[in-house]
């Protein structure tokens, strides 16, 4: 393995929600910072830097993960997924987000991405979850202006929904 030299950037080549991108960071420079201020994915809110509040969840290589833990470096040759990637299009948001959209589940919206990240790779997952699968998959973010309760049941009505829609393409097909 070859060792990083601290005082040289370094290229990073990875794919950010299904583009290919390559950027330049020094190995030090975390994922997050990256995300935000190199490639301009803002959407990944950076809150406590020690992986405690969940604001920085993303996707990398399908896994869940802390921007803020990882080193930029670390993420060369992954294919990475922020909150920006789950809109199928710039016009229309995906199933998840429209539910909280609807349950008026988010306030001042800083924990919102990683919140939304996190359901949608459970949900993915997970066709069926119950109300208490839903909150112990929360525990893992601070939010503190909802209370949680109308995240919860958006994310209940989006499994719903996306159950449906894998049953109508079941019979369809």
């Amino acid at each position: 393995m070859t060792r990083l030299a601290a005082e040289r950037r370094h290229v990073v080549r990875f794919t950010l929600n299904g583009t290919p991108l390559e950027g330049e960071a020094e190995p030090r420079l975390l994922l997050s910072d990256f995300l935000r201020h190199q490639l301009g994915a803002t959407g990944t809110h950076v809150g406590c830097e020690h992986g405690v509040c969940g604001a920085c969840t993303i996707t990398i290589d399908g896994a869940l993960a802390r921007a803020c833990l990882m080193l930029a470096v670390q993420a060369d040759g992954c294919a990475l997924r922020t909150v920006e990637g789950l809109a199928p299009s710039p016009a229309r948001l995906s199933v998840l987000q429209e539910a909280l959209r609807r349950h008026h589940a988010l306030q001042c919206g800083f924990c919102t991405a990683g919140i939304l990240m996190s359901l949608d790779t459970y949900l993915r997952r997970h066709r069926n979850p119950s109300e208490s699968d839903i909150r112990d998959l929360l525990s893992g973010h601070l939010c503190r202006c909802t209370g949680y309760t109308t995240i919860v049941r958006a994310a209940l009505e989006a499994a719903a929904e996306l159950a449906n829609d894998l049953t109508s393409e079941d019979r369809n097909a």
